[in-house]
Protein backbone atom coordinates (compact mmCIF):
# COMPACT_ATOMS: atom_id res chain seq x y z
CA UNK A 1 0.00 0.00 0.00
CA UNK A 2 1.08 3.64 -0.75
CA UNK A 3 -0.24 6.01 1.16
CA UNK A 4 0.19 9.61 0.86
CA UNK A 5 -1.36 12.81 1.98
CA UNK A 6 -3.10 13.60 -1.40
CA UNK A 7 -3.79 11.02 -4.45
CA UNK A 8 -3.62 13.01 -8.02
CA UNK A 9 -5.59 10.84 -10.98
CA UNK A 10 -4.76 11.97 -14.41
CA UNK A 11 -1.50 13.22 -15.82
CA UNK A 12 -2.42 16.53 -17.90
CA UNK A 13 -1.73 19.37 -17.43
CA UNK A 14 -4.21 20.13 -14.48
CA UNK A 15 -3.09 17.15 -12.63
CA UNK A 16 0.68 17.76 -13.09
CA UNK A 17 0.42 21.03 -12.40
CA UNK A 18 -1.91 20.29 -9.24
CA UNK A 19 1.22 17.78 -8.01
CA UNK A 20 3.77 20.06 -8.37
CA UNK A 21 2.18 23.14 -6.34
CA UNK A 22 1.15 20.34 -3.85
CA UNK A 23 5.04 19.50 -3.32
CA UNK A 24 5.64 23.23 -3.19
CA UNK A 25 4.20 23.62 -0.21
CA UNK A 26 5.42 20.68 1.24
CA UNK A 27 2.15 18.22 0.83
CA UNK A 28 3.29 14.45 -0.37
CA UNK A 29 1.33 13.34 -3.55
CA UNK A 30 1.24 10.48 -5.73
CA UNK A 31 0.72 11.49 -9.37
CA UNK A 32 -1.02 8.52 -11.55
CA UNK A 33 -1.27 8.48 -15.36
CA UNK A 34 -2.53 5.70 -17.26
CA UNK A 35 -0.13 6.45 -20.20
CA UNK A 36 2.38 9.42 -20.08
CA UNK A 37 2.20 12.41 -18.70
CA UNK A 38 0.55 15.35 -21.23
CA UNK A 39 0.14 12.77 -23.81
CA UNK A 40 -4.08 13.19 -23.75
CA UNK A 41 -5.76 16.14 -24.52
CA UNK A 42 -2.90 18.54 -22.79
CA UNK A 43 -0.45 17.40 -25.16
CA UNK A 44 -2.34 17.63 -28.24
CA UNK A 45 -3.94 20.98 -28.05
CA UNK A 46 -3.36 24.22 -30.31
CA UNK A 47 -1.35 26.11 -27.23
CA UNK A 48 -2.92 29.06 -27.05
CA UNK A 49 -2.09 31.02 -23.70
CA UNK A 50 -4.86 33.38 -24.34
CA UNK A 51 -7.48 35.01 -21.66
CA UNK A 52 -10.04 37.02 -24.02
CA UNK A 53 -13.00 35.32 -25.23
CA UNK A 54 -13.49 33.39 -21.78
CA UNK A 55 -16.40 32.84 -19.52
CA UNK A 56 -15.80 36.53 -17.73
CA UNK A 57 -16.07 34.44 -14.27
CA UNK A 58 -13.29 32.61 -15.76
CA UNK A 59 -10.71 35.80 -15.91
CA UNK A 60 -9.44 35.93 -12.22
CA UNK A 61 -8.70 32.55 -12.52
CA UNK A 62 -7.11 33.16 -15.87
CA UNK A 63 -5.09 36.16 -14.63
CA UNK A 64 -3.96 33.83 -11.87
CA UNK A 65 -2.90 31.48 -14.52
CA UNK A 66 -1.16 33.86 -17.10
CA UNK A 67 1.30 34.85 -14.10
CA UNK A 68 2.59 32.16 -13.42
CA UNK A 69 2.94 31.13 -17.60
CA UNK A 70 5.11 34.14 -17.03
CA UNK A 71 7.75 32.14 -14.69
CA UNK A 72 7.64 29.07 -16.44
CA UNK A 73 11.49 28.77 -16.31
CA UNK A 74 11.97 29.94 -12.82
CA UNK A 75 9.06 27.28 -11.48
CA UNK A 76 9.41 24.20 -13.92
CA UNK A 77 13.43 24.78 -15.06
CA UNK A 78 11.63 25.12 -18.81
CA UNK A 79 10.33 27.49 -20.87
CA UNK A 80 7.83 25.01 -22.84
CA UNK A 81 8.40 27.74 -25.82
CA UNK A 82 6.09 29.51 -24.27
CA UNK A 83 6.30 33.81 -25.77
CA UNK A 84 4.30 36.93 -25.49
CA UNK A 85 3.09 37.14 -28.82
CA UNK A 86 -0.28 38.97 -28.11
CA UNK A 87 -3.91 37.58 -28.96
CA UNK A 88 -6.67 39.35 -31.51
CA UNK A 89 -9.93 37.80 -32.32
CA UNK A 90 -10.89 39.24 -35.18
CA UNK A 91 -14.39 39.26 -36.70
CA UNK A 92 -16.12 39.75 -40.53
CA UNK A 93 -20.17 41.03 -40.12
CA UNK A 94 -21.92 43.56 -37.72
CA UNK A 95 -22.55 41.05 -35.49
CA UNK A 96 -19.04 40.07 -34.63
CA UNK A 97 -18.16 44.11 -33.92
CA UNK A 98 -20.43 44.05 -31.74
CA UNK A 99 -19.85 40.83 -29.69
CA UNK A 100 -15.61 41.93 -29.50
CA UNK A 101 -16.80 44.97 -28.82
CA UNK A 102 -19.40 43.96 -26.12
CA UNK A 103 -16.70 41.63 -24.47
CA UNK A 104 -14.29 44.17 -24.37
CA UNK A 105 -16.58 46.75 -22.30
CA UNK A 106 -17.26 43.68 -20.10
CA UNK A 107 -13.64 42.53 -19.77
CA UNK A 108 -12.16 45.95 -18.55
CA UNK A 109 -13.43 45.74 -14.83
CA UNK A 110 -12.11 42.59 -14.37
CA UNK A 111 -8.65 43.40 -15.39
CA UNK A 112 -8.64 42.51 -18.94
CA UNK A 113 -7.10 45.13 -20.98
CA UNK A 114 -8.50 45.01 -24.64
CA UNK A 115 -7.50 46.97 -27.54
CA UNK A 116 -9.82 47.42 -30.41
CA UNK A 117 -8.96 48.12 -33.74
CA UNK A 118 -10.22 49.77 -36.97
CA UNK A 119 -9.87 48.09 -40.54
CA UNK A 120 -7.45 50.21 -40.71
CA UNK A 121 -5.44 49.96 -37.67
CA UNK A 122 -5.79 46.18 -37.82
CA UNK A 123 -3.99 46.07 -41.51
CA UNK A 124 -1.50 48.61 -40.53
CA UNK A 125 -0.76 46.82 -37.75
CA UNK A 126 -1.13 43.15 -39.22
CA UNK A 127 -0.78 43.47 -42.70
CA UNK A 128 -1.49 39.86 -43.66
CA UNK A 129 -5.81 39.86 -42.87
CA UNK A 130 -8.06 39.86 -46.15
CA UNK A 131 -9.87 42.13 -46.85
CA UNK A 132 -13.63 40.79 -45.07
CA UNK A 133 -11.80 41.64 -41.86
CA UNK A 134 -13.74 44.53 -40.15
CA UNK A 135 -12.53 44.89 -36.83
CA UNK A 136 -9.98 43.00 -34.39
CA UNK A 137 -9.72 43.19 -30.71
CA UNK A 138 -6.09 42.77 -29.21
CA UNK A 139 -4.73 41.27 -25.74
CA UNK A 140 -1.09 42.30 -25.67
CA UNK A 141 0.02 40.26 -22.94
CA UNK A 142 -1.23 36.72 -24.33
CA UNK A 143 0.63 34.19 -26.26
CA UNK A 144 1.15 30.79 -27.06
CA UNK A 145 3.16 27.66 -25.66
CA UNK A 146 4.22 24.15 -26.95
CA UNK A 147 1.51 22.27 -25.52
CA UNK A 148 4.23 18.68 -26.03
CA UNK A 149 6.13 20.13 -23.27
CA UNK A 150 3.98 21.65 -20.66
CA UNK A 151 3.03 19.11 -18.76
CA UNK A 152 5.70 16.97 -19.16
CA UNK A 153 7.40 19.65 -17.74
CA UNK A 154 5.80 20.46 -14.99
CA UNK A 155 5.11 16.32 -14.08
CA UNK A 156 9.17 16.41 -13.97
CA UNK A 157 9.12 19.51 -11.46
CA UNK A 158 6.80 17.44 -9.33
CA UNK A 159 9.18 14.64 -9.15
CA UNK A 160 12.07 16.71 -8.45
CA UNK A 161 10.76 18.41 -5.51
CA UNK A 162 9.28 14.49 -4.37
CA UNK A 163 6.12 13.56 -6.04
CA UNK A 164 5.37 10.19 -6.50
CA UNK A 165 4.58 9.95 -10.12
CA UNK A 166 2.94 6.79 -11.92
CA UNK A 167 3.25 6.61 -15.58
CA UNK A 168 0.98 3.63 -17.45
CA UNK A 169 -0.72 3.27 -14.64
CA UNK A 170 -4.52 2.73 -14.60
CA UNK A 171 -6.56 3.04 -11.70
CA UNK A 172 -9.53 0.85 -11.80
CA UNK A 173 -11.43 1.53 -8.83
CA UNK A 174 -11.67 4.65 -6.43
CA UNK A 175 -13.79 4.39 -3.48
CA UNK A 176 -14.20 6.71 -0.66
CA UNK A 177 -14.12 5.16 3.20
CA UNK A 178 -13.95 6.34 7.15
CA UNK A 179 -10.03 6.54 6.46
CA UNK A 180 -10.07 8.56 2.93
CA UNK A 181 -9.68 7.20 -0.11
CA UNK A 182 -8.67 4.13 -1.83
CA UNK A 183 -7.49 3.06 -5.50
CA UNK A 184 -6.24 0.16 -7.21
CA UNK A 185 -4.60 0.10 -9.96
CA UNK A 186 -5.19 -2.72 -13.23
CA UNK A 187 -1.74 -4.04 -12.11
CA UNK A 188 -2.77 -4.59 -8.40
CA UNK A 189 -0.97 -2.17 -6.41
CA UNK A 190 -2.61 -0.24 -4.43
CA UNK A 191 -2.45 3.50 -3.13
CA UNK A 192 -4.72 5.53 0.05
CA UNK A 193 -4.91 9.01 0.49
CA UNK A 194 -7.31 11.69 2.82
CA UNK A 195 -7.73 13.84 0.18
CA UNK A 196 -8.15 12.84 -3.88
CA UNK A 197 -7.95 15.20 -6.90
CA UNK A 198 -9.72 13.77 -10.33
CA UNK A 199 -7.98 15.76 -13.42
CA UNK A 200 -8.89 12.37 -15.36
CA UNK A 201 -9.99 14.74 -18.33
CA UNK A 202 -12.84 13.15 -20.86
CA UNK A 203 -12.60 10.03 -18.45
CA UNK A 204 -13.12 11.70 -15.16
CA UNK A 205 -17.15 11.00 -15.02
CA UNK A 206 -16.67 7.37 -14.66
CA UNK A 207 -14.51 8.28 -11.43
CA UNK A 208 -17.33 11.39 -10.62
CA UNK A 209 -20.38 8.87 -11.03
CA UNK A 210 -18.18 6.05 -8.91
CA UNK A 211 -18.29 8.52 -6.12
CA UNK A 212 -21.68 9.38 -6.41
CA UNK A 213 -21.57 12.77 -8.59
CA UNK A 214 -22.42 12.05 -12.16
CA UNK A 215 -21.91 14.21 -14.82
CA UNK A 216 -23.23 14.43 -18.44
CA UNK A 217 -19.59 14.82 -19.82
CA UNK A 218 -19.29 14.53 -23.95
CA UNK A 219 -16.25 13.83 -25.58
CA UNK A 220 -15.04 15.38 -28.88
CA UNK A 221 -12.39 15.64 -31.57
CA UNK A 222 -10.71 19.01 -32.14
CA UNK A 223 -9.07 18.72 -35.60
CA UNK A 224 -5.73 20.87 -36.42
CA UNK A 225 -3.27 20.71 -38.85
CA UNK A 226 0.54 22.50 -39.70
CA UNK A 227 2.12 23.83 -42.56
CA UNK A 228 5.40 23.21 -43.99
CA UNK A 229 7.85 26.88 -42.64
CA UNK A 230 6.61 29.72 -44.25
CA UNK A 231 8.47 33.43 -43.69
CA UNK A 232 7.64 34.52 -40.29
CA UNK A 233 5.32 37.17 -40.19
CA UNK A 234 1.75 35.92 -38.39
CA UNK A 235 2.71 37.55 -34.56
CA UNK A 236 0.10 37.17 -33.03
CA UNK A 237 -2.50 34.02 -32.04
CA UNK A 238 -5.18 34.76 -34.15
CA UNK A 239 -8.88 33.90 -33.24
CA UNK A 240 -12.06 34.04 -35.21
CA UNK A 241 -14.95 35.13 -33.51
CA UNK A 242 -18.47 33.64 -35.62
CA UNK A 243 -21.41 31.68 -34.65
CA UNK A 244 -20.46 29.80 -37.75
CA UNK A 245 -19.02 26.42 -36.55
CA UNK A 246 -17.37 26.21 -40.05
CA UNK A 247 -15.71 29.49 -40.14
CA UNK A 248 -14.15 29.09 -36.18
CA UNK A 249 -10.76 29.02 -36.72
CA UNK A 250 -7.47 29.65 -34.79
CA UNK A 251 -3.94 30.15 -35.89
CA UNK A 252 -0.81 30.71 -35.02
CA UNK A 253 2.70 31.10 -36.23
CA UNK A 254 5.86 29.57 -34.71
CA UNK A 255 9.01 30.71 -34.72
CA UNK A 256 10.31 28.05 -37.20
CA UNK A 257 7.51 29.15 -39.44
CA UNK A 258 5.31 26.81 -39.27
CA UNK A 259 1.57 27.90 -39.61
CA UNK A 260 -0.51 25.81 -36.78
CA UNK A 261 -4.42 25.84 -37.15
CA UNK A 262 -7.30 24.01 -35.88
CA UNK A 263 -11.45 24.63 -35.17
CA UNK A 264 -14.49 24.16 -37.05
CA UNK A 265 -15.96 20.98 -37.45
CA UNK A 266 -14.81 18.68 -35.15
CA UNK A 267 -13.09 14.65 -35.52
CA UNK A 268 -14.69 11.67 -34.05
CA UNK A 269 -13.61 9.62 -31.20
CA UNK A 270 -13.03 5.88 -32.25
CA UNK A 271 -12.52 3.13 -30.00
CA UNK A 272 -11.20 6.08 -27.56
CA UNK A 273 -8.93 7.41 -29.83
CA UNK A 274 -9.50 10.88 -31.77
CA UNK A 275 -9.86 10.42 -35.79
CA UNK A 276 -8.77 13.46 -38.15
CA UNK A 277 -11.63 13.83 -40.81
CA UNK A 278 -9.82 14.81 -44.51
CA UNK A 279 -12.91 16.61 -45.17
CA UNK A 280 -12.79 19.07 -42.85
CA UNK A 281 -9.49 20.07 -43.12
CA UNK A 282 -10.88 21.13 -46.72
CA UNK A 283 -12.92 23.60 -44.57
CA UNK A 284 -10.20 25.15 -42.51
CA UNK A 285 -8.39 25.46 -45.33
CA UNK A 286 -11.02 26.87 -46.98
CA UNK A 287 -11.20 29.85 -44.19
CA UNK A 288 -7.19 29.89 -43.33
CA UNK A 289 -6.74 31.01 -46.60
CA UNK A 290 -10.13 33.98 -46.46
CA UNK A 291 -8.61 35.52 -43.79
CA UNK A 292 -4.60 34.82 -44.09
CA UNK A 293 -4.21 34.99 -47.92
CA UNK A 294 -0.64 34.40 -48.12
CA UNK A 295 -0.98 30.94 -46.97
CA UNK A 296 -2.54 30.08 -49.71
CA UNK A 297 0.08 28.26 -51.26
CA UNK A 298 0.99 26.77 -48.44
CA UNK A 299 1.70 22.76 -48.20
CA UNK A 300 0.12 21.03 -45.29
CA UNK A 301 2.88 18.16 -43.25
CA UNK A 302 0.40 17.01 -40.84
CA UNK A 303 -2.80 16.85 -39.01
CA UNK A 304 -4.07 15.21 -35.98
CA UNK A 305 -7.26 15.56 -33.47
CA UNK A 306 -7.10 15.87 -29.80
CA UNK A 307 -9.05 14.90 -27.25
CA UNK A 308 -11.65 17.09 -25.14
CA UNK A 309 -14.32 16.70 -23.00
CA UNK A 310 -17.23 19.40 -22.83
CA UNK A 311 -20.35 19.93 -20.73
CA UNK A 312 -23.81 21.05 -21.29
CA UNK A 313 -22.80 25.06 -20.46
CA UNK A 314 -19.39 24.51 -21.60
CA UNK A 315 -17.98 25.23 -17.94
CA UNK A 316 -15.23 23.20 -16.21
CA UNK A 317 -15.48 21.29 -12.73
CA UNK A 318 -13.23 22.54 -10.75
CA UNK A 319 -12.69 22.36 -7.11
CA UNK A 320 -13.97 20.55 -4.19
CA UNK A 321 -16.71 17.83 -4.65
CA UNK A 322 -19.94 18.63 -3.27
CA UNK A 323 -20.70 15.31 -1.47
CA UNK A 324 -17.46 13.79 -0.30
CA UNK A 325 -15.06 15.22 2.03
CA UNK A 326 -11.53 15.76 0.72
CA UNK A 327 -12.23 15.09 -2.88
CA UNK A 328 -11.55 17.66 -5.55
CA UNK A 329 -12.24 18.33 -8.93
CA UNK A 330 -10.56 19.21 -12.51
CA UNK A 331 -11.93 18.56 -15.64
CA UNK A 332 -14.40 19.19 -18.36
CA UNK A 333 -12.64 22.52 -19.99
CA UNK A 334 -14.88 22.60 -23.25
CA UNK A 335 -11.13 23.27 -24.75
CA UNK A 336 -10.25 26.51 -23.01
CA UNK A 337 -8.18 24.11 -20.73
CA UNK A 338 -4.27 24.86 -21.65
CA UNK A 339 -4.06 28.77 -20.31
CA UNK A 340 -5.70 27.80 -17.18
CA UNK A 341 -3.03 24.32 -16.29
CA UNK A 342 -0.93 26.19 -13.64
CA UNK A 343 -3.60 28.70 -12.43
CA UNK A 344 -5.74 25.66 -11.38
CA UNK A 345 -3.10 23.40 -9.84
CA UNK A 346 -2.36 26.34 -7.90
CA UNK A 347 -5.51 27.28 -6.90
CA UNK A 348 -6.50 23.11 -5.94
CA UNK A 349 -3.03 23.34 -3.96
CA UNK A 350 -4.32 26.04 -1.84
CA UNK A 351 -7.28 24.96 -0.81
CA UNK A 352 -6.34 21.43 0.06
CA UNK A 353 -3.33 23.42 2.32
CA UNK A 354 -5.75 26.07 4.03
CA UNK A 355 -9.39 25.44 2.65
CA UNK A 356 -9.87 28.52 1.07
CA UNK A 357 -9.02 30.84 -1.86
CA UNK A 358 -9.70 34.09 -2.87
CA UNK A 359 -10.19 33.19 -6.71
CA UNK A 360 -13.96 32.85 -7.25
CA UNK A 361 -14.76 29.07 -8.03
CA UNK A 362 -18.22 28.88 -8.10
CA UNK A 363 -19.28 29.42 -11.54
CA UNK A 364 -17.75 26.22 -11.82
CA UNK A 365 -18.85 23.74 -8.59
CA UNK A 366 -20.20 20.14 -9.61
CA UNK A 367 -23.14 20.73 -7.79
CA UNK A 368 -24.60 22.02 -10.73
CA UNK A 369 -25.32 18.75 -11.83
CA UNK A 370 -26.68 17.13 -8.94
CA UNK A 371 -29.93 15.67 -9.78
CA UNK A 372 -32.82 17.45 -7.53
CA UNK A 373 -34.36 16.39 -4.78
CA UNK A 374 -37.16 13.52 -4.99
Amino acid sequence: MIRTDVLVVGGGIMGAATAFFLRRRGISVALVERALIGQQASGVNFGNVRRQGRFLGQLPLAHRSRALWGRLPELVGEDCEFTVTGHVRIARDAAGVQRLTDYAEAARPLGLELELLTPNMLRSRFPFFGPEVTIGSYSPHDGQANPRLVAPAFGRAAARAGAQVFEGTEIVSLTHGSTGFEAETADGQRLSAPVAVVTAGGWADRLSAALGEPVPLELHAPQMAVTEPLPHRITPVIGISTEIQEEGLYIRQVERGNVVFGGGRRGAIVDGRAKAVPSNLLLQLRELQRFLPGTRHARIIRTWAGVESYLPDHLPVIGPSARVPGLHYAFGFCGHGFQLGPGVGDVLAEIIDTGRTDVPLEPFSIARFAAPMP
